[in-house]
């Protein structure tokens, strides 16, 4: 249902024989309570409930295992989608906020040497209504007291972060009207606010260009993680179709555009990118294009099977921060969450072994 605006939603039950109301009613089920059970929608004739609801509302994602750390606070799910390819999501919470990492893609083709899910390769792009499912999913969740003690009542994802499995601009068309459901209003979709959704890319230039033109006014981050093209040509093979100043040129028009702030990821990678000429080189490079326009968030690599990187040392990081606010920028060390669990930024590899 969420591949459909609402007057799509309204053709489509008429085409079933259902009155077009309808639509509504079924959209207000799923979107704004998150139930799918057609014994649940007692406002549906059963006529409605026994063809309407399964043709409109199909089974999209089934958990194959869920995979808990962070004293519940933080849930890894493995979904099998229906065509057998497996996706991952990240449930985390934290105080004042509930956070969704969301998957776009089955696997990635953008082969980024240190993260999992790009050594996995790529399976195929989700639908719109698969990346909306998620959210919907994890609400179910948290509504049955999945996630630990509720803060208030009628908890609900409020931040989605598109840093699951996937380069969520090569799947364009199909994120951008999933951002929409996630920001439209219900009935039509789940009402959030769209600077509460990231959307992060390693560069693709031109569909960043075509973001900022969206009206969208979602979170832009981009996934650098070096500030030199001999080594950004290594790491994220992208780089070798849009260099780092291109993709940073990119980003800075987002801001001019949107006039949102960017964020720029960073993982450390030990004796790799975390030098402190790098620090004040990315420093520059940021300056160069004026001040207050972005953000930058350092992450400790995350460890992944067979990878002969390695997180960079403590005291490395440091240095590499201080060089970065010495020089201006605004940079925070990015909280990992789901470590334990390869759950974490890099980690998603969609591995069908695990326990509940």
């Amino acid at each position: 249902m969420a591949d459909l605006d609402m007057d799509a939603r309204a053709a489509r039950a008429e085409e079933l024989g259902v009155q077009a109301y309808r639509a509504k009613q079924l959209s207000m089920h799923y979107f704004e309570r998150g139930i799918v059970e057609p014994e649940q929608m007692t406002d549906l004739p059963a006529g409605a409930r026994e063809q309407f609801v399964p043709e409109m509302l199909p089974t999209l994602l089934t958990k194959v295992h869920e995979l808990r750390t962070d004293d519940g606070r933080t849930i890894k799910f493995l979904w099998r989608l229906f065509d057998g390819a497996l996706v991952e999501s990240v449930l985390m919470r934290y105080p004042g906020r509930i956070t969704l990492c969301v998957s776009s893609q089955c696997g990635c083709g953008m082969n980024c040497p240190f993260c999992a899910t790009g050594q996995a390769g790529l399976t195929r792009n989700m639908s719109t209504a698969e990346i909306v499912d998620q959210v919907v999913q994890a609400n179910r969740v948290i509504a049955a007291g999945g996630l630990g003690p509720a803060e208030h009542d009628g908890e609900k994802v409020t931040n989605i972060v598109f840093m699951g499995m996937g380069e969520p601009l090569a799947n364009y068309k199909r994120v951008i009207t999933a951002v929409r459901r996630f920001t439209e209003e219900a009935p039509s979709g789940l009402g959030m606010s769209a600077r509460h959704v990231t959307l992060s890319t390693v560069g693709l230039v031109p569909a960043i260009r075509k973001l900022a033109a969206e009206d969208i006014p979602v979170t832009f981050a981009l996934s650098l993680h070096a500030p030199d093209d001999e080594l950004r040509d290594k790491i994220i093979p992208v780089n070798t179709r849009w260099k780092v100043d291109e993709a940073i040129d990119a980003a800075h028009e987002y801001f001019e555009i949107t006039g949102r702030r960017v964020s720029i990821e960073y993982a450390l990678i030990k004796d790799m990118n975390d030098h402190g000429w790098r620090a004040d080189l990315l420093a520059k490079k940021l300056n160069a294009r004026g001040r207050g326009w972005v953000h930058v968030n350092p992450i400790p690599l995350n460890p992944t099977p067979g990878s002969i990187w390695t997180a960079s040392d403590p005291r490395v990081e440091e240095e590499f921060i201080r060089r970065l606010r010495a020089g201006g920028i605004p940079t925070t060390l990015r909280d990992t969450r789901g470590r334990e669990i390869d759950g974490a930024c890099g980690q998603l590899a969609a591995d069908p072994r695990g326990e509940e």
